[in-house]
C-alpha cells in the first residue's frame, strides 16, 4: 500500500495532482505555471499524469473547459479522477481525431467523479474488465442533440465487478446513455437520461439494481437485454423507483446495432432476460408502450445472424407490480402495432401499459402458458398482460389474464462489498 502525504500544486486553471513529497515538486509547479498561461498545456499535463499514475493517486481537475484532440487513457489501479463539477470542469472532444473514446480506462478501484465529457468520436467514457469503480457526478453529452453521428455510449462499464453508477447525467447517445454490460453486482442509481437511444442499458449482466433514476425523452427508456454471442448470461435485474417517462425521440441509432429496433415511445424494454422484477416505478406517456415484453425473435437482428447454440432468447421469470402507470400506447412506432392499436381498440384507444411479443419456449409450457416458475407476473390490479400475438404476425392478439396474475419471489438487494468509496 502506498502512504502518501499530500502536496496542493498551485493549478487554476489547470490541473492539481495530489503527489507524494518525493516527486519535484518544483517541476509540477512549473506545469501548472505553463498552464495558467496557455490553457491548452492542460491536455499534456493530464496525458502525463495519467500515464504516470500509480495506485493512491488523486488527479483533481479544476474549473474550465478543456479541449483534447485525442482519447485519454489510464491503466493504473486505485486512481480517482475528480473535477469541480459535472457543469464546471469539461472535458471537451469536440473536433476529436485519434481515438475510439474520450476516456479508457482498464483498471480497479477506480473512481471518476464531478466532471463532464462531451462531444466525443466515439464513447465519451468506456471502463473494461475492472473491479470495484464508481462513476459520480459525471455527465456525458453530445452537444449538438439526438444525431446518428454521435458516439454509441455516453458511460459505458463493461465487464466490470462490484460497480456504482450513481447522480450521472447522460444526454444524445447514439446507442446507450448509461449502459452496464457483461458485468456483475451493480448499483445504477439516482441518474438522468434524456435524448438517447437507450435511456439506462442493462446487458448480460448479473445482478443489478436500477432504482432513483430519471428517464425521459429517449426512443426507450430503461432497458433489460441479454445478446446472443456474449459469454454472459444475465439475469436477476431490479428496476424500481425510478420516473420513466414520455420516451418518444425517433430512434437514430445505425443501422444493425441492437437498440436500432426499439420502437420509439418504449418505456421499460425487457428483451431475453430472466428474473427481472420491475415495481414502484412511475411509467407514464410512452407512445408504444409503457413496459415491451419481447424475446430475440422480435429484434432487427433476429434472422440476420446464427443464434449462439446456449443462447435463450426468451424473457421468463418476470414479475411486474407496485408501478403507477398513466398514459402511452395513444401512437406507437410502426405500422404493425399501430394497426393492431386501431383494430383492437379503436381510433381513439391505446395499447395496454403492459404488451408482450408472445413468444415462449415450448419446453417451458404447462398446457398453454408458461409453467409458474417462468411465468410473466403482473401483480397489480390496474395493468394487464397483452399478448400481440408476434409468431403468427399480430393475426390473434389477446389479454394474458389468469396465467399472468401470479407472483414470484422478490429478488434480493445487490450489495456492495467491499463498501465504495464516498464522497
Amino acid at each position: 500500500m502506498h502512504h502518501r502525504t499530500a502536496i496542493e500544486v498551485p493549478a487554476e486553471p489547470g490541473l492539481r495532482r495530489h503527489v507524494p513529497r518525493l516527486l519535484p515538486v518544483a517541476v509540477l509547479t512549473l506545469a501548472a505555471c505553463a498552464v495558467q498561461s496557455d490553457p491548452a498545456q492542460i491536455e499534456f499535463l493530464l496525458r502525463q499524469q495519467l500515464i504516470g499514475a500509480q495506485p493512491g493517486d488523486v488527479i483533481e481537475i479544476p474549473e474550465g473547459t478543456f479541449r483534447f484532440d485525442r482519447s485519454l487513457t489510464l491503466s493504473a489501479d486505485g486512481v480517482t479522477i475528480r473535477g469541480a463539477g459535472m457543469d464546471r470542469t469539461i472535458l471537451s472532444f469536440q473536433g476529436q481525431q485519434q481515438g475510439a473514446e474520450g476516456l479508457l480506462v482498464n483498471a480497479s478501484d477506480f473512481t471518476l467523479e464531478d466532471l463532464a465529457i462531451e462531444d466525443t468520436v466515439g464513447d465519451a467514457l468506456k471502463v473494461n474488465e475492472g473491479r470495484n469503480v464508481v462513476l459520480r457526478r459525471v455527465r456525458a453529452e453530445w452537444t449538438g442533440g439526438p444525431k446518428r453521428e454521435n458516439g454509441a455510449y455516453g458511460l459505458y462499464p463493461v465487464q466490470v465487478e462490484n460497480l456504482l453508477v450513481e447522480e450521472c447525467v447522460a444526454i444524445g447517445a447514439s446507442d446507450a446513455g448509461i449502459y452496464v454490460g457483461q458485468s456483475k453486482n451493480v448499483v445504477v442509481r439516482n441518474n438522468r437520461a434524456e435524448y438517447n437511444v437507450a435511456g439506462i442499458e442493462i446487458e448480460n449482466t448479473i445482478g443489478a439494481d436500477v432504482y432513483g433514476n430519471v428517464a425521459t425523452n429517449n426512443t426507450g427508456g430503461i432497458l433489460v437485454f441479454n445478446m446472443p454471442s456474449i459469454p454472459v448470461e444475465g439475469h436477476s435485474t431490479r428496476v424500481y423507483g425510478n420516473t420513466v417517462a414520455a420516451n418518444n425521440t425517433a430512434n437514430f441509432a445505425p443501422e444493425g446495432t441492437a437498440v436500432a429496433s426499439v420502437p420509439a415511445g418504449s418505456g421499460v424494454v425487457i428483451n431475453s432476460n430472466d428474473r427481472v422484477e420491475i415495481f414502484d416505478n412511475d411509467i407514464r406517456d410512452n407512445q408504444t408502450a409503457n413496459v415491451i415484453i419481447a424475446s430475440y425473435f422480435s429484434t432487427g437482428y433476429y434472422g440476420e445472424r446464427e443464434e449462439a447454440e446456449e443462447y435463450d432468447p426468451y424473457p421468463e421469470t418476470l414479475y411486474i407490480h407496485g408501478n403507477r402507470f398513466s398514459g402511452g400506447g395513444d401512437a406507437p412506432d410502426g405500422e404493425d402495432l399501430e394497426q393492431l392499436r386501431l383494430a383492437a381498440f379503436g381510433e381513439q384507444g391505446r395499447l395496454p401499459h403492459i404488451i408482450w411479443d408472445g413468444f415462449t419456449n415450448p419446453e417451458k409450457l404447462e398446457g398453454e402458458w408458461l409453467a409458474p416458475a417462468y411465468a410473466l407476473c403482473v401483480g397489480q390490479e390496474d395493468a394487464q398482460l397483452f399478448d400481440v400475438d408476434g409468431p403468427n404476425g399480430y393475426a390473434a392478439p389477446r389479454f394474458v389474464e389468469a396465467a399472468s396474475r401470479c407472483t414470484h419471489e422478490p429478488l434480493p438487494a445487490v450489495e456492495l462489498a467491499p463498501p465504495l468509496p464516498q464522497t
